[in-house]
């Protein structure tokens, strides 16, 4: 995968993202079927926060039936992060070399250690996604969230959209995050879903 680009919009209510979700305009740029997932996140990180110091996300991730162990590494560029996964059934010593496989950066090696990562906040939540496939070729997935985030003891509700582009160019994509903004009110979410889980208690 190497590079994501991604928008996350905050959405005030579940009945927000509803109306949202059946816009015409992501109707008209729709190609193939909307699909919803199960989503169980599982964040970890070191004793000394190996991880949460370089701003890098060690994640497990269950997509409905599927288990998926990813990175995610800052980038310079805005709303870009560095990301590589693998299907694992656990966080292991075999998924970080997998990981490497896929071309993650060989510091993973250094941060993951002897293994002495832990569970240290998570998230659940249902997704409604679809890819959309605008006029100049380029493709971009988009996808509702609706759930909570949750540290060791601490729960927080939360909804938003998510665009994240896969093909081409970002400006028609961008055109449409504008367009959402406007025609529903909607401001961007600055903090992944992992900062704001770590940062409860």
């Amino acid at each position: 995968m190497g590079k994501e680009l991604e928008y996350k919009l905050f959405v005030p209510s579940e009945a927000a993202l509803r109306e949202i979700l059946q816009d015409a305009d992501i109707a008209d740029l729709t190609d193939g079927a909307w699909r919803e997932m199960p989503m169980k996140t599982t964040y970890y990180d070191s004793p000394e926060r190996r991880f949460g110091r370089r701003n890098w996300t060690l994640r497990r991730r269950m997509e409905g039936d599927n288990s998926v162990v990813c990175v995610k590494t800052p980038h310079k560029e805005s709303h870009t992060r560095g990301e590589w996964q693998v299907c694992a059934d656990r966080l292991d010593d075999a998924a970080m070399e997998a990981l490497l496989l896929a071309g993650a950066p060989q510091e993973l090696l250094l941060l993951y250690g002897t293994g002495d990562v832990f569970p240290v906040c998570g998230a659940e939540f249902t997704r409604n996604c679809v890819m959309l496939q605008f006029s100049d070729g380029s493709r971009a997935e988009l996808a509702g969230d609706c759930g909570v985030l949750h540290g060791q003891t601490e729960r927080l509700p939360f909804t938003e959209l998510e665009l994240e582009l896969y093909e081409g160019e970002p400006t028609e994509m961008l055109s449409l995050v504008a367009l959402l903004c406007k025609r529903y009110g909607l401001s961007e979410q600055p903090k992944s879903k992992f900062a704001r889980a770590r940062s409860l208690k």
